[in-house]
């Protein structure tokens, strides 16, 4: 709602968008100016409806957005499987195998952040894309957080020489 008692729904709005740009945000409020709305989708609202509103309606636009960025997200996670060097990566049973040998598992941090870096083999991972997704933010404690789980994925690729995370 952009009329809220603490904070407007814009700020609020801008606060999610800085945690996670990729969650789905409506705004259903009774302002219906013009620059309200166009306010609303500035900050990357997926809708914005004005009251009285049909919650029939409002239910089925939900689904739809919820729906759309589910199948967004099965298409980026879509490769489960992958090779480093020589290690096989199974981001499903969350796996990483040497050559052949007895398989590690790996915490969803770890997991999530091999993901990471194997979707950028070869390219940049930008440091806030990893810190959002994975740690939800990119403050300074889960930026450490982060480079401890960098060196704890250093280890586990050591045997392979030609195998490394650069930053």
């Amino acid at each position: 709602d952009v009329m809220m008692p603490n904070m407007d729904g814009f700020t609020l709005a801008e606060e999610i968008r800085n945690v996670d740009p990729d969650i789905p945000l409506f705004f259903l409020s009774a302002k219906s100016m013009k620059e309200d709305i166009l306010n609303g989708y500035k900050l990357g609202a997926d809708d914005y409806i004005t009251k009285p509103f049909d919650s029939e309606v409002l239910l089925h636009k939900i689904k739809a957005i919820l729906k759309r960025n589910q199948e967004l997200q099965e298409k980026q996670h879509s490769q489960v499987e992958f090779t480093v060097g020589r290690y096989h990566f199974n981001s499903k049973l969350r796996t990483l195998q040497f050559d052949g040998g007895e398989p590690q598992t790996l915490s969803p941090k770890e997991n999530e952040l091999l993901l990471m870096l194997c979707e950028y083999k070869n390219d940049l991972l930008p440091r806030d894309a990893a810190l959002k997704r994975i740690w939800g933010s990119d403050t300074y404690f889960n930026g450490r957080s982060m480079d401890v789980y960098i060196a704890k994925l250093r280890k586990y690729l050591k045997e392979d020489s030609t195998v490394e995370i650069v930053n």
